[in-house]
């Protein structure tokens, strides 16, 4: 597998003619302290199994975890630390010592939270993520409503005429697959126009059940993806660019490959471990929400109507772009209740309607998304979409439309970048 060879000494240049290069080398050896951290974290999938997202390093490593007696989390925390304590003398450019110190305190806090300490939520969300959360403001998704009211006029209440027009929106299940292999296929095209691939890359998706979230990016490493579709939720077409877009082009199948070939083609071996709850699901999170908009433009919308027109389907993109506008107001909607659920304690019943208020959103779907929000694994993991939507979203905006902007997306693509860094270059200007 690739991600474990490298024949190079600098950065690859990132063009098409890179991933053309026959790699015939040794598997690297990793830094001693990169190797702990990479058999630190595969030691978390003994306490809960899926918490490696994903690992394409080296394979011994992963049996070493697995053949080794189950790990105490105390002893797990204890280690976190001491690697921390190891980074500023272990010889490893300023930022992958960024990179690895803040992976290391959202572990060490995972670690905590396994052996059963105390952790606030807004606390425990800060260690994984390095974000601070709060409420937010009612008076926005008021805002936010008004704005949809406009753009679905008529009589009866603004949730029955939401309901009414996602219901309309839905994709007839019989043409689900043609929909997400078109768009597939189409956002794929743009994406190897701006931002090259591996000729051999691939996504290949299948339709799943009894999950707690809409799609998941299952990256098996060698450039080849697994993209999982929820049947239990209803597939709208307003939603599918989007989803197609956040799971493969240009978002986390595209974000795996370029890593792959460039990070870890590079040394940093650290880059062939993706572990939930941590700096990197936030960054990853935010990339893929803006992912559609960021290949596509403003105008996806109209984009869609066509290739929606080219399968039989008709599709309003100009309804949709507004719609979707003006419910970017109710992005901090699934957060607060997740703050009402873990921080202040409220029942099932009170978070559920919460989220019918101000998502406008089906009792059905709402006991959806509280059901992500309770899972032991998943309960902090909305943060990363609200906060990395916000955080990705306003370090772009910075770069006006056009090179300078998919420079931007470019390096979210390619480089180890953790919140702090977009932080303080938003500090700068």
């Amino acid at each position: 597998m690739r991600s474990s060879l490298t024949c190079h000494d600098s950065a690859p240049s990132y063009t098409a003619s890179y991933f053309e290069i026959v790699l015939e080398c040794e598997p690297m050896e990793p830094d001693p302290l990169v190797r702990q951290y990479l058999l630190l974290g595969l030691s978390f999938d003994r306490l809960e199994e899926g918490f490696v997202d994903a690992y394409t390093g080296d394979a011994a490593l992963r049996r070493q975890v697995e053949n080794a007696s189950p790990p105490d989390p105390r002893e797990l925390a204890a280690t976190a630390r001491t690697l921390r304590g190891e980074l500023d003398s272990s010889g490893l450019s300023a930022q992958r010592v960024a990179f690895l110190d803040a992976h290391l305190k959202a572990l060490e806090c995972s670690a905590r939270k396994f052996s059963g300490d105390d952790v606030g939520f807004v606390d425990e969300v800060y260690a994984y993520f390095d974000v601070r959360i709060a409420r937010g403001d009612e008076d926005e998704y008021r805002q936010a409503h008004q704005k949809i009211e406009r753009v679905l006029p008529g009589p009866g209440p603004l949730t029955e005429r939401v309901h009414a027009h996602r219901a309309a929106d839905e994709i007839p299940p019989e043409r689900l697959r043609d929909c997400v292999e078109a768009f597939s296929s189409a956002l794929r095209d743009l994406v190897r126009g701006r931002y090259p691939l591996p000729e051999n890359e691939t996504v290949e998706y299948e339709v799943v059940g009894d999950k707690p979230w809409s799609g998941f990016n299952y990256y098996l490493g060698g450039y080849q993806s697994k993209v999982a579709i929820n049947s239990d939720l209803k597939q709208h077409m307003a939603n599918l660019p989007r989803l197609i877009a956040h799971e493969s082009y240009p978002g986390h199948h595209t974000e795996h490959c370029r890593k792959e070939a460039g990070l870890v083609g590079d040394g940093q071996l650290e880059q062939t471990l993706f572990v939930v709850n941590t700096p990197q699901c936030l960054m990853a999170e935010g990339l893929a929400d803006l992912a559609l908009e960021s290949i596509v433009g403003e105008n996806w919308g109209l984009w869609a109507q066509e290739i929606y027109a080219d399968l039989g389907l008709r599709f309003d993109g100009a309804t949709a772009q507004e719609l979707s506008t003006a419910s970017a107001q109710l992005l901090s909607v699934r957060q607060d209740a997740a703050l009402l659920l873990h921080d202040e304690h409220r029942g099932e019943d009170d978070v559920a309607a919460f989220l019918q208020r101000w998502s406008l959103t089906t009792p059905d779907r709402a006991r959806q998304s509280l059901r992500f929000l309770q899972s032991p694994l998943w309960r902090a993991y909305i943060s990363t979409y609200v906060e990395g939507y916000r955080l990705l979203g306003t370090w772009l905006r910075e770069a006006p439309v056009g090179p300078e902007r998919s420079e931007r997306f470019r390096r979210l693509l390619d480089e180890p970048l953790i919140p702090q860094t977009l932080r303080s270059e938003l500090a700068v200007g």
